[in-house]
């Protein structure tokens, strides 16, 4: 393809809203356009790429057994009510009215539609398993869209789901389609790291979430470095803690007082104590009353572990009001000694061996010294309910975790039988009897791993594509197109390369040498072909890596025989 015959439009102005690379990278590279905030069209440059992420992942769906079909974006609002999420869902769900006042919804995922399908057609445990996908446009109407597509309103994703008669038969598909994602982000060429994660609004028993590695990454995940167990913060369990050292006599406990030192930051510089040594006490608001949930001054307290613990999704933290109430002082002086029965204590397992801390006395300026557990406190529960990080210990092992950022590119679900049973998706067994068919869920966000792809592989000058996700395999640079020898060449080598089948983008504007390598850094094609008049006259062309920028002048009728070897190594 001619750059002059192509829709391609560079610039080196970014983005006002841009807060990280992929969206500044992608919109200066021409490969997307905003059209209202979280909506982009892709332009030629970057669809390209997502055609080849797609022809991937339509490879290895169909290699997993997976059957590709196509659902409406839009959706009525019934079987959204079936499922009981009509409701549930929240404000990112975008209900939508037809010109007859039905009520539709524009499509965040596809649950709904898909075992509507199935309940029609399938009524005996012969047609089971199953497994369908798409790749389709959603919209989910994000609070706040931002990072360009990274999270975005209107996106593309990969949805497939599976039905089961049985749990053994689930596991079965979920392991396929686990393997299958590897295998397309090995394909990708990507750093990547699967983890166990949260079933979130979908629902289910459990999910993994496929991560790309990057130092940009929005999320934090942390992996063993001896077993390798990989989890979100959000889920990952703390392993047991090194016993702490029991002074050989405990210290008395006194109330100190602490004015206007609100902070655990305030208070450990003030008694010149570690913040670890401190415990933090906060009040939560539950449907059973107010909750003490009592932490190291150092940690904080993970609100998905703590609601589990507390077998209530409605947690939040109180109000000035309650507090007070609930603790006889503002925010910032709780503490877990001397509360009033009426308010339960959960502490965390990294608190347990403390000895001699620091805490809030439930007074106004003051904080208890030499506080310790079953003298002066004890609390209803022990549980972990912190968010782990790097050197902490793994559940699994005697191993450490280290911690790195990571983008959410694909989640899958064990879903059971949430759908299927609130939606009447039965099947018949070899007796004859009624069950709902177990399922499964598995998205891969489309854009948003050709984002991450960016994300991790980019420098000062612009993207730096793995091959197989480029838009082009090959740049041609005529430096010199005025000139006939240059052009000659030039024009041969791109005929050459389209017939040997490379996918060869021809820089051939009548642009300055240094406008066109500044693009040919910033689109971030793999190999480069540089045509000039001064290596030309040595009877040279130059070949190069976007990964090294080493270059390689080689005689012009060696050029196409080279740039075979660079894809292919």
């Amino acid at each position: 393809m001619r750059w002059s015959r192509f829709y391609l439009y560079t610039t080196r102005e970014e983005p006002r809203d841009a807060e990280v690379v992929s969206h500044r990278l992608m919109s200066r590279a021409g490969m997307i356009k905003k059209v209202a905030a979280g909506i982009y069209s892709y332009l030629p440059l970057g669809w390209r790429s997502v055609m080849k992420l797609m022809t991937i992942v339509r490879r290895e769906l169909d290699k997993a057994g997976a059957v590709e079909l196509s659902m409406p974006a839009i959706q009525p609002a019934e079987l959204w009510r079936e499922s009981g999420r009509w409701q549930d869902y929240g404000k990112e769900l975008l209900r939508i009215e037809d010109r007859h006042n039905r009520d539709f919804v524009f499509g965040p995922t596809h649950e709904e539609v898909i075992t509507d399908i199935v309940r029609r057609d399938v009524r005996s445990y012969r047609h089971l398993p199953l497994n369908l996908y798409q790749i389709q446009t959603k919209f989910r109407d994000e609070v706040r869209p931002r990072f360009g597509l990274m999270r975005g309103r209107e996106f593309i994703m990969k949805d497939a789901y599976s039905f089961h008669t049985d749990a053994e038969s689930l596991d079965e598909s979920y392991q396929a389609m686990h393997d299958a994602y590897c295998r397309i982000f090995e394909a990708c060429e990507l750093e990547y790291i699967v983890v166990e994660a949260d079933t979130g609004s979908i629902g289910g028993s459990s999910s993994h979430e496929f991560m790309v590695l990057a130092d940009t990454g929005e999320s934090t995940v942390v992996r063993c470095r001896e077993c390798g167990y990989a989890a979100n913060v959000e889920l990952a369990a703390m392993g047991k803690m090194p016993p702490h050292e029991v002074p050989a006599e405990l210290s008395e406990l006194q109330a100190v007082d602490t004015p206007e030192m609100t902070t655990i930051e305030d208070v450990a510089g003030f008694l010149g104590v570690p913040t670890r040594q401190i415990v933090k006490t906060l009040i939560y608001s539950t449907e059973n009353g107010p909750v003490a949930v009592v932490v190291r001054g150092d940690r904080e307290v993970n609100a998905l572990k703590l609601a589990r613990v507390l077998g209530s999704p409605d947690v939040e933290m109180a109000g000035d009001e309650l507090v007070a109430s609930a603790t006889g002082a503002p925010v910032g002086f709780a503490g877990p000694v001397g509360l009033p029965d009426g308010v339960r204590v959960v502490a965390d397992e990294m608190v347990r061996g403390l000895h001699d801390f620091v805490c809030g006395a439930n007074a106004t300026d003051k904080h208890y010294t030499g506080v310790n557990w079953g003298r002066d406190a004890e609390p209803a529960e022990w549980a972990d309910i912190t968010v782990v990080g790097g050197e902490d210990p793994c559940p699994k092992c005697d191993g450490l975790f280290e911690q790195f950022r990571g983008i959410e590119v694909g989640h899958i679900f064990k879903l059971g039988t949430k759908y299927s049973r609130s939606m009447g998706c039965n099947y018949l067994d070899d007796q004859g009897k009624s069950h709902p068919a177990m399922m499964g869920c598995y998205g891969l966000g489309i854009g948003r791993t050709v984002a991450a792809a960016i994300e991790q592989n980019h420098d000062d000058g612009g993207i730096s594509w793995p091959r197989p996700l480029a838009p082009f395999e090959v740049t041609l640079l005529s430096l010199n197109p005025k000139d006939e020898a240059v052009s000659s060449v030039a024009d041969g080598l791109y005929d050459s390369l389209t017939e040997a089948g490379v996918e060869v983008f021809y820089d051939d504007r009548k642009e300055r040498p240094g406008v066109k390598f500044n693009d040919a850094d910033l689109v971030g094609i793999p190999v480069r072909i540089v045509v000039g008049a001064k290596s030309l006259a040595e009877g040279n062309v130059e070949v190069s890596l976007r990964s090294d920028r080493e270059k390689r002048l080689v005689p012009a009728e060696d050029a196409v025989g080279l740039v075979g070897e660079l894809i292919a190594g």
